[in-house]
């Protein structure tokens, strides 16, 4: 029995979780939940799941009068505290955003097995997570779609065999539509995305290919492979997850329908692969083929090259970028900025840093919050002081 740490319990990663817990009862149980604001959505899991404890990652609200009677945990530090609980085999961090880096480090610190859903962690804080893997001594397994596949197709196999990793990207929302209507796309028209139901900043992400940029960056960090052998292909239907190229001119592709809960169960059981008969059909070949792919069209999305551009650049740069773009993504959702303006954020924002290296914790939140404040011009510079 394998207790688990499900930190963004109320997420979707975190649903699709607790749902693979609650069919291996006798594998894993959930015994932490946590939650940044939404108290009553986890005080509802709560019930259901009766955990040791819950976290809110805020305070207490005025209104806070819980059902469930067991103890709650308040605060930030709290969450990174019970990422690093002795009695927690596993965590699983789907935290969304920079908030996640601490969560991170405190249970690679402590030597835990880190599912990782927060991708962020590894953009701003890559040196920072992996100094941590190797000083705690724990395990540190992808639950993103794209590196799990890269994870299962190595199967152990040394990074110096792998001529060249390419992920797939559905394409979002907006795959078909010509340049210049992009200029007319609204959060409504973002959020729906063709092929994955995901939180409201991954699915904008998506939609911008953000997010794919940010996976290159997470690929390269856990992987140890140059940019120049990280590819990047448009694939619609999302079956397969992502490809890898050997030196010998073989390549293996991971494919599965699309489900988030494939690599979760994957990231919980590793290395076993655990019976896990779920009501969707897999793959069919006939049913869901054929696989077709296509190229980015990274002029019509500039963010996807910005992010890797950033990544390239190293330093404050992948910090910067993710900052800035959950900012702009705040922006566009709350009708400041259009969707072709959010690159504009990103980009005038990243133009104030530069590749001094990241030694610390401290460093990376410095520069997440000043690319913060940047991000939100004028009015975030008055608020905040100085920027620089």
């Amino acid at each position: 029995m394998k207790r688990v740490a499900v930190l963004g319990a109320t997420g979707s990663v975190g649903a699709g979780t607790l749902e693979v817990i609650r069919r291996h009862p006798a594998r894993f149980r959930a015994a932490v939940l946590t939650a940044n604001r939404s108290w009553e959505a986890l005080d509802a899991l709560a019930l259901d799941r009766d955990p040791d404890f819950v976290v809110l990652g805020t305070p207490p609200p005025d209104d806070f009068a819980p059902r469930w009677g067991g103890e709650w945990r308040f605060g930030a530090d709290a969450l990174a505290e019970a990422a690093g609980l002795s009695g927690i085999d596993i965590v699983l961090n789907a935290i969304v955003g920079f908030a996640g880096l601490d969560a991170t480090l405190a249970a690679l610190g402590a030597g835990k097995r880190l599912a990782l859903a927060n991708k962020e962690s590894l953009v701003a804080g890559g040196d920072l997570v992996m100094r941590a893997l190797r000083r705690g001594g724990g395990e540190l397994l992808p639950v993103d779609s794209e590196h799990s596949a890269v994870h299962q197709c190595l199967a152990g196999r040394a990074v110096s065999e792998v001529a060249r990793v390419t992920l797939t990207a559905s394409g979002g929302p907006f795959r078909e539509w010509p340049a210049d209507r992009l200029a007319t796309v609204t959060p409504a028209d973002a959020l729906r995305h063709p092929t994955w139901s995901m939180g409201a900043k991954i699915t904008i992400d998506s939609a911008t290919l953000a997010n794919k940029a940010l996976e290159v960056i997470e690929a390269q960090t856990l992987f140890d492979l140059p940019y120049e052998r990280i590819e990047v292909v448009v694939h619609p239907t999302s079956i397969v997850h992502s490809l890898v190229e050997f030196r010998d001119g073989s390549s293996l592709a991971q494919l599965g329908r699309p489900s988030m809960e494939i690599p979760i169960l994957w990231a919980l059981g590793y290395p076993d692969r655990l019976d896990d008969q779920r009501q969707e059909a897999g793959f069919d070949p006939v049913r869901d083929g054929p696989l077709e792919f296509e190229p980015v069209r990274e002029d019509d999305f500039p963010l996807f090259r910005a992010g890797v551009a950033a990544g390239r650049a190293g330093g404050e740069f992948p910090v910067a970028f993710n900052a800035a773009n959950e900012i702009a993504v705040e922006m566009f959702l709350s009708g400041d900025v259009g969707f072709r303006e959010l690159a504009d954020v990103v980009l005038r924002t990243l133009e104030r840093f530069s590749s001094r290296a990241i030694e610390s914790v401290e460093d990376a939140r410095r520069v997440d919050a000043r690319a913060r404040t940047i991000a939100r011009g004028p009015y975030g510079e008055s608020k905040s002081g100085d920027a620089e």
